[in-house]
Order: C-alpha cells, then structure tokens, then sequence
C-alpha cells in the first residue's frame, strides 16, 4: 500500500470522468502529491515552467524540470509530486483524450508503461507554449453562442490566465478549440525537443513497430506486416516483441484500436458500426466485446457517457462535476 511521508496510507486521487477536457495551472509546495493505483482513463500533459516534480508511472518514472513536458498515458498506476528538495512545483496541465495523431508525435520520447517525456523544449518556445495553454484555459471557458469568443481583436489585453487556474471545457466547440491548443504544444515540443535514446534493452526495431501501429491503428497491420516493417522474420518479430515490451504485438494493436474507437465515439457521431470500421475491427460483435472488457460499458453507453455535460460548479475547494464526481480542485490534483 503507498504511504506518505508520516507512514500512513495514502489516500487514492479521484481522476476526471472520461471524455472531459480539463485544463489548469498549478503553482504547489513541499507535500503536494497526487496518487491514482488505477490510473486514470485519460491521458494528463504536464508542462513545468518552474521548480519541479517527480512523475511515475507503473514501473517508469521522470523529473519535470522547467521547459519539461511529461505525459502520463492512460490506464496506468500513477503518481506524482513535487521533487524532492524543490521549494515549489509551478506547471500547467491538461486532462483529455488524445488526438490519435499525437501518439506518433510522443512515441520517440516513450520511457515505458506509458510514460513520455518530450524535454528539453527550447528555451525560445517556452512563451509560445505558456501563450498556447493560456489560450487553451480561455477556449475552454467560452460558452458558445453569442459571446465573444476567446482571443478575439477585443480581448487582447485580457491578462494571460484569467478567471482562475482551472477550466473545464463544455459543448464540442469548446472541447475542439482547447484540443487545437494542446494539439499546438505537443506538436511544437515533439518536433523541438530532442529525442530520449533509446529505452534501455527495447530494440529499436521493436520501438519502430510501436510506432506504426501508432501511427495508424486501423490500418491491416499483421504480425508479418509489421515484421517486413522493421525488416525481421515474422517469429523473430513476434518473440522480441513480446519478450521486451511483456505483450504481444496483436496485444498491443487491439489496445491501440481500443483507444483509437474511443477518441471517435468522443469527438464523432459516427454509428458504432462505422467506428469499429474505423478503428480496425472487422466485426462489430468482437468490437463491442472487446470494448467493453476495455472500459467496463458497451461503445454506445459510453459515448452516452461522454456527451452528458455535468453541471460544474468552481469553488475555492475545488470544480465539482455532476453526479458527485469529483473533478480538479486547487492542491488536490490534475
């Protein structure tokens, strides 16, 4: 069982509900932790621009420092705190599910168990990311409608996090705005930053695969395939594979299916047969099996799930999501 610094059980960290958009700013002290034994089934993106932490997660773990962007895919045990000796942990964030295109982007900076870690960024960008997380907080508070939207000729001298730390993003155009921002920052620090070398004991042919399959989960990807990809035979493929990464390769593409279908029931109203199409499954009965084993409800419910809008109430605690889900709270946790 995790324990905190007096000996004593650490409490579990609720995660925001599937299919939110969540964003802020934190800026926390020495004690500050957040540890979620089920991890989370969205994906976080942290961003330090002074001090630092300490993220793991499953059997991976990485130091953020400033200009560090550290993402914690999902499902996954994780924890995270600010750094051992550092006076303070100042870092932006963001709770969503990921684009299917960014795991391409993130997978040379992979460190395992779904860990990422896209450092260092140039220091000529920093401003540039805060300017695109600053506008991804204002995006995802613009109520639709009538209002002026965030970052208009209007609103240009508006101060650069405005109307507190944290949003929640409601309604698709709201959510799609805030993911264009974030879609910015990944894109920006991959394409920046240097590559981490190679995972020690991962074949570069094995990473390489990974790869492919991120890049297009859907695609007919066969273990023979993906074996004349990184030019080995299909058994030398499948047992090295398997052997370094603890899954095999079919293992590891019905995974990313599984997420890619998940991001289309967010974002899409595409029928559930259509999706499953789209993510490379052939049979709509085996793709709502699956799915279900996957994320505990059958596709349909759980884009029902994703489309309900909670009422969220801000308060100096804490953003309480409805139906007494707990969602992000100053010095609680992203």
């Amino acid at each position: 069982m995790p324990v905190n610094a007096d000996g004593l059980p650490e409490t579990a960290t609720p995660a925001p509900p599937p299919g939110l958009v969540t964003v802020g700013r934190y800026d926390e002290g020495p004690g500050y932790a957040v540890n979620r034994p089920q991890g989370a089934d969205s994906w976080l993106f942290t961003w330090t621009t002074d001090g630092h932490g300490l993220l793991t997660q499953g059997a991976a773990g990485a130091r953020a420092d400033a200009g560090d962007l550290v993402v914690l895919g999902p499902g996954v045990p994780h924890r995270y705190q600010v750094g051992p000796g550092a006076r303070h942990w100042r870092f932006w964030w963001a709770h969503c599910q990921a684009r299917p295109s960014w795991t391409a982007w993130l997978s040379p900076y992979a460190v395992g168990d779904g860990l990422y870690v896209v450092a260092p960024v140039p220091a000529t960008l920093h401003d540039r990311m805060a300017t695109a997380f600053a506008r991804m907080l204002s995006d995802a508070r613009w109520p639709g409608g009538g209002a002026q939207p965030p970052g208009s000729p209007v609103d240009s001298a508006s101060p650069a996090v405005p109307n507190g730390p944290i949003a929640v993003a409601h309604g698709t155009a709201a959510q799609e705005l805030a993911l264009c921002s974030l879609e910015e920052i990944v894109l920006l620090a991959s394409a920046a930053a240097r590559p981490l070398p190679a995972r020690p004991g991962v074949d570069a042919r094995v990473s390489r695969a990974e790869a492919l399959i991120a890049a297009d989960p859907a695609a007919a990807h066969t273990v023979r395939s993906l074996a004349e990809g990184v030019a080995l035979s299909p058994s030398r493929f499948a047992h090295l594979f398997t052997e370094q990464l603890g899954r095999s390769p079919m293992r590891a593409l019905r995974e990313a299916r599984l997420r890619h279908a998940a991001r289309l029931l967010e974002a899409t109203d595409l029928p559930v047969e259509r999706v499953a199409v789209a993510s490379g499954f052939a049979s709509p009965f085996h793709f709502n099996r699956v799915f279900r084993e996957r994320h505990g409800t059958p596709p349909g419910a759980y884009r029902a799930l994703c489309r309900r809008v909670p009422a969220v109430t801000d308060s100096p605690i804490g953003l309480t999501a409805g139906s007494g889900h707990r969602c992000e709270g100053t010095g609680q946790l992203p």
